[in-house]
């Protein structure tokens, strides 16, 4: 039946003579059905030459092209109470509007005019500090009188000790004559004497050199005396000096003592105060935390947060806002196998859920409901669904996107690669081989001139 003997039957026997060949060749629509067949052999074998676009295709969702663009949601920086709602679910606002009051819960917050006495505290050490000032000054003042009055004893002291040698010098001088009188007083006494026991001179001359002798004699001690006496001169002026020098260096040491311990005092208090004024600055910017703000035009979606007298914690979510400014984008996921032939700038078609569209991912140019996108970013990470997330922008060559497509909703990614025969695709889908790796026109290039 098959006709694949060597033996063909056919060709030794007529078959159209039997009855059941009479009934099966003579009818005409089977040689219409063999013409089908063949006129379909034949576009099926075009069919398999024509090219075909291999791409990637994904699953993502629309969002948008800036980070500052997509939903997001409003946090406190600091646990609170909420009071007041200002707005409700739906409303736009602007930057700066506010969306909720809310109130301290910490105890030490609880003060209304925390920051008003917070400042008196700073105007208060403020003060202690100029007084601190004003005191370092007077008792640099009296340091510099100590010194100029110890300068002027000392050189009192110092003439003192001059005047004292000098006039020890001087009765240094009198004792050395009185010592020649007395000597030559002396020798004169023994020369009378002895001529008045030759007989060659009067008694009442041996009297007048003994009395003048012993003048001479009461002299040279009167002034030994006193050149003792001006020695004991220069040593008290010697202890006195001495004395003015510890005496000054203790009222100096002491007035010294004094100013550093002022000047400790006095830094200590700038110290508060710069944390009085580093606590004024921080209660001054929490009481305006007590207003939650928006941060950027856009609407009020959710109120994560509701009530009146809700607590909270610190970094907890309260509302959920929309900007109103965006820029749409899509985010799309590919395995890591099809990673490296993602670049840069490349082609992709993208079908929105809820859009109709009729697809022929091969042949991109019938499509239908698809709109034009590039490749913006790719992430250099894999994601928590073990795949690669690269971000999609519009395509300024293309039709716009649809006006009405919101954040958040699902579309399909088909990125266009490399041409091929349909008839080497369905090789490469049986075979389950990658698409065709190929670099970008400008990389070939470069790739070539290397």
């Amino acid at each position: 039946m098959l006709n694949i003997s060597n033996n063909q039957l056919n060709k030794k026997v007529d078959l159209t003579e039997y009855a059941s060949g009479k009934r099966v060749f003579n009818k005409k629509y089977y040689k219409q059905l063999n013409r089908f067949l063949f006129v379909f052999a034949i576009i099926v074998i075009i069919v398999l030459f024509l090219p075909w676009t291999q791409n990637i295709s994904g699953q993502g969702r629309v969002t948008t092209l800036r980070p500052d663009q997509r939903p997001q949601t409003i946090q406190s920086q600091i646990p609170g109470r909420i009071e007041q709602w200002y707005v409700r679910e739906g409303d736009s606002v602007r930057k700066g509007d506010t969306i909720l009051k809310i109130s301290e819960i910490k105890s030490e917050y609880f003060d209304d005019k925390l920051v008003e006495r917070t400042n008196d505290q700073i105007n208060a050490k403020s003060s202690s500090v100029t007084a601190y000032k004003g005191k370092i000054k007077a008792l640099e003042r009296q340091v510099g009188a100590l010194l100029r009055e110890r300068d002027l004893k000392l050189k009192q002291t110092q003439n003192k000790l001059i005047q004292a040698r000098l006039k020890i010098k001087g009765d240094s001088i009198d004792v050395e004559a009185a010592r020649i009188n007395r000597k030559i007083a002396k020798t004169q006494y023994d020369r009378a004497e002895t001529l008045q026991n030759e007989g060659l001179a009067a008694v009442k001359d041996v009297e007048e050199k003994s009395l003048k002798l012993q003048e001479t004699e009461a002299k040279l001690i009167s002034l030994e005396n006193k050149y003792l006496a001006n020695k004991n001169d220069i040593i008290n002026a010697q202890i006195e000096l001495s004395r003015t020098t510890a005496t000054y260096a203790d009222k100096i040491s002491k007035a010294q003592s004094d100013m550093f311990t002022a000047q400790s005092s006095q830094y200590d208090t700038e110290a508060q105060v710069t944390k009085l004024e580093n606590q004024y600055t921080n209660y001054k910017v929490r009481s305006g935390l007590l207003y939650i703000l928006a941060p950027q035009d856009g609407f009020i979606n959710k109120a994560i947060k509701g009530g009146i007298g809700e607590t909270f914690k610190e970094g907890e979510q309260l509302v959920g806002i929309m900007p109103a400014g965006y820029e749409l984008a899509v985010e799309s996921y590919v395995r890591p196998i099809d990673l490296p032939l993602i670049h840069i700038g490349e082609k992709v078609r993208v079908q929105f859920d809820g859009w109709p569209a009729i697809i022929f991912s091969g042949w991109p140019n019938i499509s239908y409901g698809t709109y034009g996108a590039k490749v913006v970013a790719i992430e250099n990470f894999i994601s928590d669904n073990g795949k690669y997330r690269i971000l999609l922008a519009p395509d300024e060559t293309d039709h716009d996107w649809p006006a009405s497509i919101r954040v958040g909703s699902g579309a399909k990614t088909i990125a266009l690669l490399d041409d091929v025969p349909i008839w080497f695709e369905l090789w490469r889908q049986l075979n389950s081989f990658p698409p065709n790796y190929y670099q970008p026109e400008g990389k070939s290039k470069t790739a070539k001139k290397k």
